[in-house]
């Protein structure tokens, strides 16, 4: 699937998270102003653990400006759990396996990983509005710095 475009309608997602069966429709109806959807390649390695760690410093501002986050990878769901309490993680991360969710929001695909064209989950955070549409998208997106240039973006800083 081709990446996701600002003003592009969000394809709904049902995932097994962290925290019970999540949609993307049950993450908007608690927000006020959108969701963060962030995909990530794999639980507990050091970049990721980095990002989602940012995404944990992050959340308390993040929900007070009406925004609600997940993350999802390929891990199954006990990986995830692990990764949670590890890190202390109150966001829901939800598992993938299929890469069904990754595909349809084009975070799977072709990448380079040193020099080397490879397929896997392209590290991707795509923001979208209460109303459904995508507000924000990045692709291709480095584990460091990334939440504070989103939080930028988003006008939180």
């Amino acid at each position: 699937m081709a990446r996701l475009e600002a003003g592009q309608v969000a394809p709904d997602f049902h995932v097994e998270t962290t925290q019970g069966q999540v949609s993307l429709q049950d993450l908007l109806a608690k927000c006020d102003k959108g969701v963060v959807v962030y995909f990530y390649p794999r639980a507990s390695t050091p970049g990721c653990t980095k990002e989602a760690c940012d995404f944990r410093d992050s959340l308390p501002s993040l929900l007070g400006a009406g925004y609600q986050v997940i993350g999802i990878s390929p891990d199954k769901t006990p990986a995830l759990e692990k990764f949670r309490d590890k890190q202390g993680l109150a966001f829901p991360l939800g598992s993938d396996p299929e890469k069904t969710v990754l595909e349809a929001w084009g975070a799977w695909g072709e990448k380079k990983l040193y020099g080397k064209i490879t397929r896997g989950v392209i590290r991707s955070t795509i923001v979208v509005g209460k109303d459904g549409h995508v507000m924000l998208a990045k692709y291709g997106v480095k584990a460091t710095g990334h939440v504070a240039r989103l939080r930028r973006d988003l006008g939180l800083d």
